[in-house]
């Protein structure tokens, strides 16, 4: 068939980017009641919190746990995946709005590197 013919059928991961570099600011649109424009945003990567102790599901798996009758509930132990998503955090610098912007898998992730330049002399 037509898919067959156009290298439809890949060996290995298809949407991994080996490297990200991303500025530290961007202008993208800030979706706030105060600004609804394209603003300065100040980007960061995304870090989970430290886990309550007293959220529902955590006190819940901890009840379960307590007394005789060993791990309660599964143990993930199948890891398939070599990269993470990155999430990055964008901070509106003119009403300091924050949301979140998901960006595609890689195995490296870099902000606000030093850019790559066309045709410049590799110096040792």
């Amino acid at each position: 068939h037509l898919l067959a013919e156009q290298n439809d059928f890949h060996i290995g991961p298809r949407n991994i980017t080996i490297m990200v570099n991303v500025p530290k600011t961007r202008k993208t649109f800030c979706s706030a009641s105060k600004c609804r424009k394209h603003t300065m945003h100040k980007v960061t990567q995304y870090k989970a919190g430290k886990a309550s102790l007293y959220a529902q599901g955590k006190r819940r798996y901890d009840r379960k746990q307590s007394g005789f009758g060993g791990q309660t509930k599964p143990v993930f132990h199948k890891k398939a995946k070599t990269t993470r998503k990155v999430t990055l955090r964008l901070e509106c610098t003119v009403c300091k709005a924050k949301h979140q912007q998901a960006i595609k898998r890689c195995k490296h992730f870099e902000l606000g590197g030093d850019k790559k330049r066309k045709g410049q002399m590799i110096s040792f």
